[in-house]
């Protein structure tokens, strides 16, 4: 029979990435959650380590405690039932406004050298492919105190300038922010299918750790730039066994983990 180690050395690269994004929220925090992999981290940040955090969505819910059922959009019943607050989109933005927000996570078509994201166009094979847009992103990539990234990890989701800035990063380096009126954020990591990202002073993404079995080589070659290497870069901490433990329970097909 295998043992709770052993157990625990099993997981799968969306629970991988869902536990490195749950460490990157604070005990106390107020989190702006999106779907997907990172309302999996908020459930997962809520039952270890930020009993205290608070989850916002778009639509204008805000929960103390996460939904008990799995959700599959923000406006499902199960998001709306013992919610702390139900508001309007104007609503939870106005946190933004305030900087009441700490965190936030975003996705993207691409994500470049300096945590710019797109979502609003690319050019494929078959010419220029209009995408879904901003959404709410923008507004948290401007305002939000910091923002994640989560993106699958290839050389064309991760150029060095991204071919659309739908929501901006860093710009183009330290100090854009502030040269363009921002009041403050900017990206604090980008967690990839293969890594973490990190931002120096420069305002440039470097690498921090490598999931398990990837190499700093893989990782390098399949960036868009050439990416810098933190000296003590290190491994991806695999999902602890209460970590893993939270996902399942909470996420027990594996429908956005698998």
């Amino acid at each position: 029979m295998a043992t709770e180690e052993s157990r625990a050395a099993r997981f799968t690269l969306g629970e991988l990435m869902v536990a490195a994004a749950a460490r990157e929220i604070r005990d106390g925090e107020v989190v702006f959650v999106g779907m997907r992999l990172p309302l999996i981290a908020f459930v997962v940040a809520k039952r270890t380590h930020a009993p205290n955090a608070t989850g916002l969505f778009e639509n204008g819910v805000i929960r103390s405690t996460p939904s008990k059922e799995l959700i599959y959009t923000m406006a499902d019943p199960p998001n709306i039932l013992n919610a702390t607050q139900c508001l309007d989109m104007m609503g939870v933005m106005t946190l933004l406004q305030s900087g009441r927000v700490h965190l936030g996570f975003l996705g993207a078509a691409e994500v470049d050298r300096f945590g710019n994201l797109n979502s609003t166009q690319v050019t494929g094979k078959n010419g220029l492919v209009r995408l879904p847009g901003s959404g709410g992103a923008c507004d948290i990539a401007s305002l939000a105190q910091r923002f994640v990234a989560m993106i699958d990890h290839s050389k064309h989701r991760l150029p060095e300038r991204v071919s659309y800035i739908t929501s901006p990063g860093n710009g183009d380096g330290s100090g854009w922010r502030k040269k363009v009126g921002l009041p403050r954020g900017g990206p604090s990591a980008v967690i990839t299918t293969k890594a973490v990202l990190r931002f120096d002073e420069s305002g440039e993404a470097f690498l921090a750790s490598g999931h398990p079995g990837v190499s700093v080589e893989d990782v390098v070659a399949n960036t868009g730039w050439k990416l810098r290497v933190a000296p003590d870069v290190r491994e991806t901490a695999p999902p602890s066994a209460e970590e893993l433990a939270v996902i399942r329970d909470y996420d027990k097909e594996g429908f956005w983990t698998k």
